[in-house]
């Protein structure tokens, strides 16, 4: 359930402003997202914003990725979302804390 995404520049650049870079799915817990603790399933979307940026939402796994982005959490803790991607660190830079 924890597979990570490979995100580097060229995939990055190649991703156009406010489109989906990628969406998974995890657990609520210190090897998933540890949103809140619960072990609930989550599902995690990963966006690239419009100002060279991008930043992962997530939220309960029954609702959609459209949702998510909508009304979900926002993660702001690095250490979680490593557990989920595996980043360049000049894509961390670029990260919308």
């Amino acid at each position: 359930m924890n597979l990570k995404y490979y995100l580097d520049k060229e995939a990055f650049d190649k991703t156009p402003d406010g489109a989906v870079i990628a969406t998974g799915e995890t657990i609520d817990n210190p090897d998933g997202l540890h949103l809140a603790n619960t072990d609930k399933p989550l599902r995690w979307v990963a966006k690239k914003g419009s100002a060279d940026d991008w930043c992962v939402y997530a939220h309960l796994i029954e609702h959609s990725a459209e949702w998510i982005l909508a009304h979900g959490d926002k993660v702001c803790t690095k250490r979680n979302i490593d557990n989920i991607l595996k980043i360049t660190d000049e894509i961390w830079s670029k990260y919308r804390f």
